[in-house]
């Protein structure tokens, strides 16, 4: 009877079996798996080990171990690793000595990349302290705002960043904020000088009983979100957050005889977490960029020999922009990190510029859950494999377009999304994969905590994402939910109608958003695009483009033409002026038009067209 009931289930799961060894990524999802593992284990020793074990401490392992090779090269300057630790160690000493800082105590970064950004955030770890990286291009309000959002005491300016403290000054006076510059002299008042102290200051290594302290769950870090929907918001990141993040490399498969480029901004959390910190974990050679160059990339990366590159929102495409050259395949790049790349772009990236490995990434500063596309498949942003649920718990949910919030029940729980259907992201929030929150705004880290999302009492980390997994398991991202519309009873993802707008011959760039229309439910279509240099808009060209290739809803129905386009330090457009303006041709002074069915053209948009939509003469 056993044996009977024994073949009876071996055959019941045998196609099941089957399915799962006859996968074509099936040993691609074993190896990133036990990858996974073994970086999971050794983040759970470090948390057991005493005294604490930092990214910091693993540094200064790499400084004994390989004290003369190249940490930094910089325009045209090369810096070891045991030159880094010993201005490192300057820093610090200047700081406790002018600054008078001590564990715990948070200071904001105002700086460009630079390699004195990397010795001053050391030095502050040697102190004890967390640094807030701010975005060296905000200002005034924003500036502001950033600053009082991580209750830093003391904020250190890069010389170039002088007029913008200065702006600010009178209320950081007020607020008894120290101020620093790194500049031999300064006659402002209120503002302290820094560099002659850090050069006159003993390289002697400090006691680590300065930072005695400090554990996993201490703040290491303030980074703040891009700000694509309003002032930024600044996610705490914890040294437990920052060994995971340094780890992204070696799952990428990044190896210590690695060069890697960073061109991308250090206050980011890609140029600062999967960046240096993974370079560091990883102990290799990092060539830094004082910011993008498309024409100067692939020189940089023959002349360094640099192995391993990084890329976020845009900058893939201006690489493909470029004009084509016979040598554009000689280079050693063979992995590029990163996120945000279209497939087109992956596609045509690739066609070009050889087979490099495209690990695209999903994560937030601030999430619980991310993923990693560790196979060649393109479009994609990872793969559901058993392992990486099970520690990291998730699922996608149906979410109303329109209402802007998840699809209940009549039992109050949210609804799972079917496989193929796009839904909004959640992760479970537990001991393993925790959501610390945004620093000094308990109301928005209120509003990405989800509750009674499968069960009563259960709660989740809200991506404000929505992602698609497919018949193959693959994740593919679709679109942030503010970034979707809702028009005539269905959704409009954004990035969808860019794609298509972006293939006119005479656009370079597209930037898709929903504006209100008197007297409408939802939001209709808008698009901002940037022409090709020496190109006039084509209105009948666009026209056919959108209708042959959009559905009605999902066509945008209003264009404007601008020079340029407002962007975050990480290549994201904004959108929320673009929003508040609208469409009204007395408010815009950039060109606009209007999709004319009858015309089969974009037509301009004058006030007598603006005055019949609003008094519905025009359908819509």
């Amino acid at each position: 009877m056993y044996i009977w009931f024994t073949i009876i289930a071996g055959l019941a799961i045998l196609p099941v079996l089957l399915k799962t060894l006859f996968d074509p990524y099936f040993v691609q999802d074993c190896s990133y798996m036990l990858n996974a593992l073994k970086h999971g284990i050794r983040l759970a020793k470090y948390k057991k080990k005493k005294p604490f074990y930092s990214i910091l401490d693993c540094f200064l392992d790499a400084v004994k171990k390989q004290p003369n090779k190249t940490f930094l090269h910089f325009e045209g300057t090369s810096h070891s690793y045991v030159e880094v630790d010993k201005q490192s160690n300057k820093v610090a000493r200047a700081l406790q000595t002018r600054a008078n800082l001590k564990q715990g105590d948070t200071v904001a970064l105002f700086l460009g990349n630079d390699p004195c950004y990397v010795w001053i955030w050391m030095g502050l770890a040697k102190l004890g302290c967390a640094a807030a990286l701010l975005n060296f291009n905000i200002r005034s309000k924003s500036l502001l705002h950033c600053f009082s959002c991580c209750g830093a005491k003391v904020i250190i300016a890069a010389a170039e960043m002088k007029e913008a403290v200065e702006e600010v000054l009178p209320t950081l006076k007020q607020q008894g904020i120290s101020v620093y510059l790194l500049s031999e002299e300064c006659s402002v008042d209120g503002i302290h000088t820094l560099s002659e102290h850090i050069y006159q200051a003993s390289d002697e290594p400090l006691s680590a009983d300065l930072r005695a302290s400090i554990t996993f769950k201490s703040p290491a870090l303030y980074i703040y979100t891009s700000g694509t929907t309003g002032l930024p918001k600044a996610a705490l990141v914890t040294h437990e957050r920052v060994w995971a993040a340094s780890f992204i490399q070696a799952v990428s498969g990044v190896r210590s005889d690695d060069v890697l480029y960073i061109n991308l901004p250090l206050y980011h959390s890609a140029g600062f977490l999967v960046g240096l910190t993974g370079a560091i974990e990883r102990g290799l050679t990092v060539v830094l960029k004082r910011k993008f160059s498309a024409s100067q990339f692939w020189e940089d990366c023959r002349k360094h020999n640099v192995t391993v590159m990084q890329y976020i929102g845009e900058t893939m495409r201006y690489l493909c922009n470029t004009p084509k050259k016979d040598n554009e395949r000689d280079h050693k790049v063979r992995i590029a990190i990163g996120n945000g790349v279209r497939s087109d772009i992956w596609t045509e990236f690739l066609n070009r510029f050889g087979d490099i490995a495209i690990r695209e990434l999903y994560a937030a500063t601030e999430g619980n859950i991310g993923f990693i596309n560790y196979t060649s498949k393109i479009g994609v942003v990872g793969r559901v494999n058993f392992l990486h649920r099970r520690m990291f718990p998730y699922t996608l949910i149906k979410f109303d377009i329109e209402k802007e919030e998840p699809v209940r029940n009549s039992n109050g729980l949210c609804i799972k999304a079917a496989k193929g259907e796009t839904g909004l992201l959640v992760g479970k929030i537990t001991k393993y994969s925790p959501f610390v929150g945004y620093a000094g705004n308990n109301q928005q880290t209120e509003k990405k905590r989800l509750r009674d999302v499968l069960q009563k009492g259960d709660l989740y980390f809200n991506t404000g994402d929505l992602l698609r997994i497919d018949e193959q398991n693959f994740v593919q991202f679709q679109d942030r939910v503010g970034d979707t519309f809702r028009w005539k009873g269905e959704n409009v993802a954004t990035t969808e109608v860019a794609d298509i707008l972006t293939m006119v011959d005479c656009i370079e760039e597209a930037n898709v958003y929903g504006v209100k229309v008197e007297g409408h439910e939802g939001r209709i279509g808008m698009a901002a695009v940037k022409l090709k240099e020496g190109k006039e808009f084509e209105g009948a060209n666009t026209f056919s483009q959108v209708t042959n290739y959009l559905p009605t809803y999902a066509r945008p129905r209003f264009i404007r033409i601008q020079s340029s386009f407002e962007m975050t330090g990480t290549f994201k457009m904004k959108k929320v002026s673009l929003v508040e303006d609208g469409f009204n041709p007395a408010a815009v002074h950039d060109p606009l038009y209007f999709l004319d069915p009858a015309m089969k053209t974009y037509v301009p948009l004058t006030e007598e067209i603006y005055t019949s939509i609003n008094n519905r003469e025009i359908k819509l």
